[in-house]
């Protein structure tokens, strides 16, 4: 009986054909805004942040949205209420860009360790694909990036979040890009 972690399954492999000229380029993407954060960490950094902000001010403006189309009180109030959340969090992180970079690091470092494992297992389960010790490699990168981001804590959060999200985008634009040449 074959090891179902030795081979990748016909319709996987059969998208990942159809797409791999799409996963090259996200690969290609990932790994120049991945050279450019490391470069410039700081920037990067600081960047990372108000992004973030920005996502959770454009989700704080849709849950308002929703707050005014409900029918009922009771469910505006509760949107109301998790929607001037969001925009306050959004304007905190993307109007005041030198602040909350330690707690993003933490956050960073939970991110990091849920891809190591994600990629992990995605490289070991193509593992019938040329590329799948890349997806490994770049598994194994995120894992250690994230013990990095917590054992430097809080001297490094001001360059670590844009040096080590510089990083892992190269390593992940790497595997996507041997992946996609693989098949």
């Amino acid at each position: 009986m074959s090891d179902p972690m030795n081979r990748m399954p016909n319709d996987l492999l059969e998208q990942l054909r159809e797409n791999r000229g799409r996963v090259f380029w996200l690969g290609i993407v990932l790994c120049v805004i991945g050279a450019l954060m490391v470069v410039f960490p700081v920037i990067g950094s600081i960047v990372t942040k108000v992004m973030i902000g920005w996502a959770i001010l454009v989700a704080g403006a849709v849950t308002l949205w929703q707050a005014f189309q409900a029918r009922s009180w009771n469910a505006a109030l509760w949107a109301g209420l998790v929607a001037v959340l969001h925009l306050a969090l959004g304007v905190y992180l993307a109007f005041f860009p030198m602040t909350g970079l330690v707690g993003l690091t933490v956050l960073l470092a939970v991110l990091f360790s849920i891809q190591g494992v994600i990629e992990l297992r995605m490289g070991l389960t193509h593992r019938a694909a040329r590329g799948w010790v890349w997806m490994v490699l770049s598994g194994v990168a995120s894992l250690v990036l994230a013990l990095l981001l917590v054992i430097g804590l809080p001297g490094t959060a001001m360059w670590a979040l844009g040096l080590l999200v510089g990083l892992n985008f190269l390593t992940s634009g790497i595997g996507f890009a041997a992946l996609s040449r693989s098949v």
